[in-house]
């Protein structure tokens, strides 16, 4: 029987990068240079056994290793592109499906409200049917100040949907929108700014006061959702709150079109009961969702990425209605972007590998992984099969109003902290425990369950959120994610065991660089250190000019580098921030990928319980200002400023010293490779250099951190010079 799509427009298409070949050659190069490498490593140490060839073997031999797990990144590389033109060729607008849109905050003094209702209101306005599209809300803090300003938000709405639609508004988040040129605005433009504005002094100004004055609640339903918050109710220990805010079927706008639904959640919590932190909100959210619309399609959002563009469902329509695509596909993934980075990305806050580069690689084969946010699911993924609980099935047809008094108690009832007890929820339903990165872990999971997935990049970015502008926040966030990849990695499921069977060996390669990221710490630590103190003693551990290994250390060195520089510049990204990224790579290598790995150590022997800590999305207004100028920013005492600061103190002096030594005269041959490795590091930080010695703004290095790395470089170096041999 024919086809009836066969003779249709395609609604996509796929093709494998020119750059493959190239690649697949030069890895075999490459892995014949590391072999003879390592060789000559282990030929050396069984000859003359001594703990600086130990240290160095280890560092290359793990270097090796998490070299050899990218590979599978560059072996398949594919470009896709999407006709949302050709959609209506397949589905009717009337047949679209129904479309959950899940929001997850969690501290409003890191998670400002007014930032998390730009999120909401830039999905409510999507082109997509309003009677199909629904915004839940979770609210992690349980604070009735975030629900107050989502009631306003409910009110603006009304007039901003309309707005949109007449004028076709592609920036469809008012703080952006209002932020952009004036010369593209229209005649009413300046009447909903006003109402915008006015609606943002309200809401800060009831935020920074922590009360909500008794003339701010219009009406009786409004105070009856706030007596929810009694003397006993707290962060930690609250009952479940589900607030319908807008519902599609009796709430219109201005101009009498039905609105999307609008839902406030806040789950239970109770002292001493595990929460999961964002898995367990986002797996309420889901089950919630569920009891009220139960849409085919999940989109699940971070409270600052909003919408940048209002027909990105149409383009995850475009693989999800598709006849031809695999009946296995579970979710399509879209991007991060950010919005004000600075010009050379000095903290590689666009995370071009993570968003970019990799996730093209995954796509040729079993699809990319899941990044947290900006990913439409089918609904099915997360049931791990039929459903124990009635009404809960993914093919479940919801009938009744979702302000109906039996739908709002089911809700209740799923939102509860002891609803999840003997039940598959987190281990084979919905997001997955265990790890503090629940995106990866649950992607990973899926694609062993034989999920496949999509990675749709178009030329607008569909969701634009804000990257760390605060080098500190920016270590701990990479700390919080290192400690969740190892508890991935050295899980039962590990990808370097369990991974490589289910989801074949590159696809497990893949997913164990990612695992075992943070043991870059350990090869980093080893020759950011061990070199220069070598130097200093006057040891050579590198091979002299004249001996062939000299270019062999070269090719290694050069061409890793240039492959990561092409990748970025083929990307779209420009040389700037690929050097910008190089550097807190090594940056991440000796701090926060190194904390992590003790921080998961202790946590194994039980000394250490390492909590989820919310990235705060507060700008300061002096530290934007030094963003904008591409300085630095360092300011508090942080520990993990401490081996970065002392790294560069080593390389400086060992450095100097190996000038002087060359001013004597004396037969550097045999070092050059390490007076070259320790002239590297200290351009790398001359940041660090200028934040110690030369600023005197607030940003600047704490003088206490200072003194102690000075310490720490002389008492390693003291270590060194008393001990007989290295």
């Amino acid at each position: 029987m024919a086809n009836p799509f066969q003779f249709r427009p395609p609604l996509h298409t796929r093709v494998l990068m020119r750059r493959t070949s190239a690649y697949r050659v030069f890895a075999i190069f490459y892995s014949f240079a590391i072999l003879a490498l390592l060789y000559h490593h282990l030929i050396h140490l069984l000859h003359s056994p001594n703990t600086l060839s130990f240290f160095i073997l280890l560092a290359d031999v793990l270097f090796s290793f998490l070299w050899a797990s990218s590979q599978g990144f560059h072996m398949c590389p594919t470009d896709r592109r999407v006709f949302i033109e050709h959609l209506e060729h397949y589905v009717k607008e009337s047949d679209y499906p129904g479309l959950d849109v899940l929001i997850c905050t969690a501290d409003l003094h890191k998670e400002p409200p007014m930032g998390v209702v730009n999120t909401a209101l830039s999905m409510m306005a999507y082109d997509y049917p309003t009677e199909k599209l629904s915004v839940y809300v979770s609210d992690d803090g349980g604070s009735k100040l975030t629900l107050f300003a989502f009631m306003e938000a409910a009110r603006f709405a009304t007039h901003w949907l309309p707005f949109c639609r007449k004028n076709k508004v592609v920036e469809r988040c008012p703080e952006a929108y209002f932020g952009s040129n004036p010369s593209s605005w229209f005649p009413e433009t300046d009447q909903i700014k006003l109402m915008y504005e006015t609606m943002k002094i309200k809401v800060e100004s009831v935020v920074e006061k922590g009360t909500i004055p008794h003339d701010h609640i219009t009406n009786e339903q409004e105070k009856q959702a706030f007596s929810r918050w009694t003397d006993e109710f707290t962060q930690a220990n609250h009952p479940a709150v589900v607030q319908v805010l807008l519902e599609g079927n009796k709430d219109m706008d201005i101009t009498g079109h039905t609105m999307p639904n609008l839902v406030y959640v806040s789950r239970e919590k109770r002292p001493g009961s595990p929460h999961h932190f964002k898995a367990g909100a986002l797996n309420v959210l889901i089950r919630v969702s569920a009891t009220m619309t139960n849409a085919p399609v999940v989109l699940t959002l971070d409270s600052d990425m909003h919408s940048n563009d209002p027909q990105t469902p149409l383009r995850a329509l475009c693989y999800l209605l598709d006849p031809d695509m695999d009946p296995n596909l579970g979710f399509v993934q879209f991007p991060q972007a950010f919005h004000g980075i600075n010009k050379n990305d000095i903290y590689a806050g666009e995370c071009i590998h993570v968003y970019q580069i990799h996730p093209i690689g995954m796509d040729g084969l079993a699809g990319p992984m899941h990044v947290g946010t900006g990913c439409f699911f089918r609904r099915e993924v997360f049931s791990g099969g039929p459903s124990r609980t009635p009404g809960l099935s993914s093919d479940h047809l919801v009938s009744k109003s979702i302000g109906n008094k039996e739908v709002l108690a089911s809700a209740h009832l799923v939102s509860a902290w002891n609803y999840e007890n003997q039940t598959n929820w987190g281990t084979k339903m919905g997001y997955r425990y265990g790890s503090l990165c629940e995106d990866y872990c649950t992607g990973y999971r899926l694609h062993c369950e034989g999920w496949k997935s999509i990675f749709c990049n178009p030329k607008r970015p569909a969701f634009l959120g804000r990257a760390p502008i605060n080098l500190n926040v920016c270590l701990n966030q990479s700390k919080r994610w290192g400690v969740g990849l190892l508890e991935v990695g050295f899980c039962k499921h590990s990808p370097i065991v369990f991974g490589l069977m289910e989801i074949g060996p590159l696809m497990g390669l893949c997913y164990a660089n990612y695992a075992f990221r943070p043991l870059w710490s350990i090869p980093i630590t080893i020759y950011a250190f061990l070199p220069p103190l070598a130097l200093l003693k006057g040891v050579s551990i590198f091979p002299k000019v004249s001996e062939p290994r000299f270019f062999l250390y070269i090719f290694l060195f050069v061409g890793a580098y240039t492959q990561d520089c092409l990748d970025f510049l083929l990307s779209g990204a420009t040389i700037q921030r690929w050097w910008s990224t190089q550097r807190v790579w090594m940056m991440r290598g000796v701090s926060s990928f190194a904390f992590s790995l003790v921080e998961y150590l202790l946590k194994c022997i039980g000394i250490s319980q390492f909590g989820f800590n919310v990235t705060s999305k507060v700008v300061d207004k002096e530290q934007s200002k030094r963003y904008k100028q591409g300085i630095f920013e360092f300011g508090v005492s942080s520990p993990l400023f401490l081996p970065l600061t002392t790294a560069a103190i080593m390389n400086l002096v060992s450095f100097l010293w190996g000038m002087v030594l060359i001013f004597k005269k004396k037969n550097l041959e045999g070092m050059l490779l390490q007076m070259l490795l320790a002239g590297f590091v200290m351009v790398n930080c001359w940041p660090i250099y200028e934040a110690m010695v030369l600023r005197t703004d607030r940003g600047r290095m704490a003088t206490r951190t200072t003194i102690i790395s000075i310490f720490l470089a002389w008492a390693l170096y003291i270590i060194v010079s008393v001990s007989p041999k290295i």
